[in-house]
């Protein structure tokens, strides 16, 4: 009796360490998501199609490794072979219908069995399972604002902000001053210091700025604090990441 088996590591491995942002997990989770996507299009697909269907037979997963098997006074060959002969027992024309895979994994990974198995197996609820922790764990890792002086590029959770030239130097002067209120008339010296003088804009402008800068980092808008009397300070803030 031939038992099929099939190597679960890789899925189970990502599974296992979702909470830590390491690229190389990172890219591995978007590969397991990519071929899920791809099989749940697949199944969309049919559905759509509203065919009749009827049940053809069950998969049956068993969490159950070497050790434990062996404990028990068995080994998970002799199990395979005691649920099969009971098939065959049951139901005498389904005796060669019958079809065994074991899920392999290196010692010491982790995981409960039953999982590594249904995973290894493409059952539908247990992929689903992986793709929206993977989905958290992504958006865990993007969370927070970076600021990329040398590209002058803010993202906010994983997305561009939209920021013009002037916003973006606008944040990056108060957060280089971090701990200091920076006066408007400071902020136009700094920004339109070079430009002519009848182009200068007010302190009004500089407001106007200010409010636009802010709702294109929505969510982290309180990063840049009003002064009343004085103008603008950036606190130190944890959700804040300055790449130069």
């Amino acid at each position: 009796m031939a038992i099929a088996h099939i190597n679960a590591y890789n899925v189970n491995k990502t599974s296992s360490h979702l909470g830590l942002r390491n690229s190389v997990k990172v890219r591995k989770l978007h590969a397991v998501k990519e071929e899920v996507t791809s099989v749940t299009a697949t199944h969309d697909a049919n559905s759509a199609s509203t065919v009749e269907t009827e049940a053809r037979g069950f998969a049956l997963y068993v969490g159950i490794d070497e050790e434990t098997a062996k404990a028990a006074g068995t080994s998970l060959a002799a199990i395979v072979s005691a649920l099969r002969k009971t098939v065959a027992e049951l139901v005498p024309a389904a005796a060669e219908e019958t079809y065994a895979a074991v899920a392999l994994a290196p010692k010491n990974v982790g995981g409960r069995p039953i999982d590594v198995v249904r995973t290894a197996l493409r059952d539908p609820r247990a992929i689903d399972k992986i793709v929206k922790s993977q989905a958290e764990a992504t958006a865990d890792a993007n969370k927070g604002i970076v600021i990329d002086v040398n590209r002058k590029k803010v993202t906010t959770d994983g997305d561009v902000a939209p920021l013009t030239y002037k916003e973006f130097e606008l944040l990056n002067y108060l957060i280089q001053n971090q701990g200091e209120t920076v006066s408007r008339k400071e902020l136009i010296d700094l920004v339109w210091g070079d430009e002519e003088l009848e182009q200068i804009p007010n302190e009004r402008t500089v407001d106007v700025h200010i409010r636009r800068l802010r709702s294109k980092i929505a969510g982290y808008e309180d990063i840049i604090r009003t002064v009343r009397g004085g103008g603008y300070r950036f606190d130190q803030h944890p959700d804040v990441i300055y790449e130069i």
